[in-house]
């Protein structure tokens, strides 16, 4: 690809993020005119319509979009690694928010930090346990860790995690006084430890899998909570079946302080995930907390 090729690419897509020619010729530092007839020149060449432009909008068409779907990813990169390089001469400072559930936090977020905490003692990080997919340019968080499957799709998305199975576990007390659910149904009968999520004010149903048949389980129990570690507590304790994380409960279960229920159903879904708003506004601080985790 030429230098040229490249050029035009990025106009391409900082037009349609702006949806404005007006607004993207600012942040490139060209001309409007200059920048319709690059655009018109990358459509001529290709052979076919990238943006359709009325008096008031900018969008992508089908082939545009499937265009700025397979470039953006590739052209982030190149200037992340930029930014990454000039990063060498600066020092990080000040304060990067997160917002994490407990477990993610627990799991991928505080023992990838601390490293970088020790290298920087100028950066400071706040992390706030939610369950409540919080918004983040709302709530003034920098960065956000969710699976993958519930960032919303405007965000900058990186993975930092390897896919989470989870599984549904109950202590050798509470199954020898309650007999072992063989189906998802069984499950109503049972004391199950629920978990609530603030932004609907409701009790999570327990998502479970076999093969390609999903099933979404209303429990019922004695105790909530808005902490995976208290569910654990809890379930260990002899209270009644918990749905938590694999990798949070597989040491006990090897331990023989828990046991697996309907482990045929236990679903994996896409791995956590931290993100962003944008790369163009991250800050130093940012950036490395960013690479931080992607390790």
């Amino acid at each position: 690809m030429q230098t040229q090729d490249l050029n035009d690419l990025v106009a391409l897509l900082t037009v349609a993020r702006e949806r404005s020619f007006t607004k993207a010729a600012l942040l490139l530092g060209t001309s409007q005119s200059s920048l319709s007839r690059t655009v018109s020149a990358l459509e001529a060449r290709l052979g076919m319509l990238l943006l359709t432009r009325t008096t008031r909008s900018v969008a992508p068409t089908e082939a545009g979009q499937k265009l700025l779907n397979a470039i953006a990813p590739r052209i982030e990169e190149i200037e992340a690694e930029l930014e990454s390089v000039k990063a060498l001469r600066e020092r990080p400072v000040g304060k990067v928010r997160i917002t994490a559930t407990d477990y993610a936090a627990n799991q991928y977020v505080w023992p990838k930090l601390q490293p970088l905490l020790r290298q920087y003692p100028e950066l400071s990080v706040e992390i706030i346990n939610d369950y409540g997919f919080a918004n983040i340019v709302e709530r003034r968080f920098d960065i956000g860790i969710r699976l993958g499957d519930e960032v919303e799709k405007d965000m900058i998305a990186v993975r930092i995690a390897p896919d989470e199975t989870m599984s549904i576990v109950a202590s050798p007390v509470y199954l020898q006084d309650n007999p072992i659910p063989v189906t998802p149904q069984d499950l109503t009968a049972h004391n199950c430890i629920n978990l609530r999520l603030p932004t609907k004010d409701s009790l999570m149903s327990w998502e479970l899998r076999k093969g390609d048949n999903w099933l979404n389980v209303k429990v019922r129990g004695q105790l909530v909570f808005n902490n995976a570690y208290q569910m654990l507590d809890a379930a260990l304790a002899g209270f009644g079946l918990a749905y938590l994380p694999l990798a949070l409960a597989q040491p006990l279960v090897e331990a023989g302080r828990l046991i697996w229920v309907l482990q045929d159903w236990f679903p994996t879904f896409t791995g956590h995930h931290a993100y962003y708003v944008s790369r163009k506004q991250s800050s130093l601080a940012v950036r490395l907390v960013i690479a931080a985790l992607k390790r």
